[in-house]
C-alpha cells in the first residue's frame, strides 16, 4: 500500500464521522482516480442527496438546477451490475447508448466532462450510496489501471459508508434518550417518516397511542392523518415551527399531544439524516391546562390560548369578548384558529380535548 493510498484511506475514515470533511475528502479521491472531481450520492425511496468535490460544485447545482436527475439512470445500471467494485461508463452502457443519452449529450460533454466511473454500495440503513469520479471528455474513458487504483479503495468506502450510517444513528439514538431523562416519550423519523429511534417511553405507548412501520404513526386515525400532513410539511421545508397534533385518550393511556419539530440539517449530513422528532406530551386531566401550558403544547398565540381557556371554561363567544373588551367577531376569528391548531372541528370537541376526555373520534 503507497503512502499516497494509506493517507487517502484515513482522510475517508474521518470524513466518515466528521461529515464537513467529504469535500475535501472527495477532491482527492477524484485525483487518485485520474478524474476531475468525485462526487458522493446518497438515496433512500425518493430523496436524493449529494456532496461534490469543490471542483464540481459549480456542475452540481445546475445539475440540480435543470431537473437532470430525472435523466440520470447511471445509479440504477449500477446497482442492476451488483458488481463490488468500479464501473466505467462503458460498463454500464453501450457507445450508442451513450451517443444517444441526453445526460451525456446535453449535459456532461457541453461541460467537459462524459467519461466516469462509479462504485454503487448499499448500506444497512437502507441508503443506496454512490462514489463517482468524473473524467474529462478529452482525456478518454477510464483505464482499467485506474479502475484496479479505485477498487483497492472501494472496501473502505464502503465500510466508511457503513460506519457514517451508524454513528448517525447512535446520535439519534442518543437524541431520543436525552428527552426520555425529562419523562417525554419520543421518536425521532427519518426522511420517509419511519422511527430511526424511539427512546423507553414512547415504546410504551406502541399499540395504544403509537404504531410503528414504514411510517411513524398513531393509532388514532385522525390524529395519524394530521401526523402524516405534518410529515410531508417537514420534507418540504414548509413546516417552520412545531405542528401539535392532539390524541385522545385510549384505553390505560390519558389524552396527549404529540408535537412534531423539524431537524434542520446539514446539506452535508448525507447518511441516515432525520427528518422531525415526535415528542408526546400527556394531558393532565385534573384541572385546565395552564394560559402558558395551552401556548406551550398547541403554538397558541396568548390571545387564542385565553379564548381556549374561556371556552373550555363554559364561557360564551359574547362573555368571552365582553371580558377582554374585543369584538366577537374577533373571537370567532381566534377560536376558528385555536381549533385548526388543535385538530378539532367543533367546539365541543375542544373542550373535551382540553378537559382531558376522549375525543369522539372513530
Amino acid at each position: 500500500m503507497s503512502i499516497e493510498l494509506e493517507e487517502l484511506v484515513d482522510r475517508v475514515y474521518e470524513a466518515a464521522a466528521v461529515p464537513e470533511l467529504w469535500p475535501s475528502t472527495l477532491s482527492e479521491i477524484g485525483k487518485f482516480g485520474g478524474g476531475g472531481g468525485a462526487l458522493l450520492f446518497t438515496s433512500q425511496k425518493q430523496d436524493f442527496r449529494y456532496v461534490a468535490s469543490p471542483e464540481l460544485e459549480g456542475y452540481m447545482t445546475e445539475f440540480m438546477a435543470g431537473g437532470w436527475v430525472a435523466h440520470n439512470d447511471r445509479p440504477v445500471r449500477l446497482f442492476a451490475k451488483q458488481h463490488a467494485g468500479f464501473l466505467t461508463d462503458l460498463d454500464v452502457y453501450t457507445r450508442e447508448e451513450l451517443d444517444a443519452n441526453l445526460l451525456f449529450t446535453d449535459f456532461l460533454r457541453p461541460r467537459g466532462f462524459g467519461w466516469g466511473a462509479a462504485t454503487a454500495i448499499t448500506v444497512p440503513s437502507g441508503e443506496r450510496i454512490v462514489f463517482d469520479v468524473e473524467r474529462a471528455y478529452r482525456d478518454g474513458p477510464v483505464p482499467a489501471d485506474v479502475i484496479a487504483r479505485l477498487d483497492v479503495m472501494r472496501p473502505h468506502l464502503a465500510r466508511a459508508a457503513t460506519l457514517a450510517a451508524r454513528l448517525r444513528l447512535q446520535a439519534v439514538q442518543v437524541a431520543a434518550d436525552v428527552l426520555q431523562m425529562v419523562g417525554l416519550p419520543a421518536a425521532v423519523l427519518g426522511r420517509q417518516g419511519q422511527a430511526l429511534a424511539m427512546n423507553q417511553g414512547c415504546e410504551a405507548l406502541l399499540g395504544t397511542t403509537v404504531r410503528d412501520g414504514p411510517r411513524f404513526g398513531l393509532t388514532d386515525p385522525a390524529g395519524d392523518r394530521l401526523l402524516a400532513e405534518a410529515l410531508q410539511a417537514v420534507a418540504a421545508v414548509a413546516l417552520s415551527s412545531t405542528r401539535s397534533i392532539p390524541i385522545p385518550a385510549r384505553e390505560t393511556e390519558p389524552p396527549a399531544v404529540a408535537h412534531v419539530l423539524p431537524v434542520r440539517r446539514s446539506a452535508r449530513d448525507l447518511f441516515t439524516a432525520a427528518s422531525a422528532v415526535v415528542v408526546i406530551t400527556p394531558l393532565a386531566q385534573a384541572q385546565l391546562p395552564g394560559l402558558s401550558v395551552l401556548e406551550g403544547l398547541f403554538d397558541l398565540t396568548p390571545a387564542e390560548a385565553r379564548v381556549a381557556r374561556s371556552i373550555t371554561g363554559c364561557r360564551t363567544v359574547e362573555q368571552i369578548a365582553a371580558e377582554f373588551g374585543t369584538s366577537p367577531q374577533t373571537v370567532r376569528s381566534q377560536l376558528k384558529s385555536v381549533m385548526a391548531k388543535t385538530g378539532v372541528s367543533r367546539q365541543a370537541e375542544l373542550v373535551s380535548l382540553l378537559s382531558g376526555a376522549a375525543l369522539p373520534w372513530a
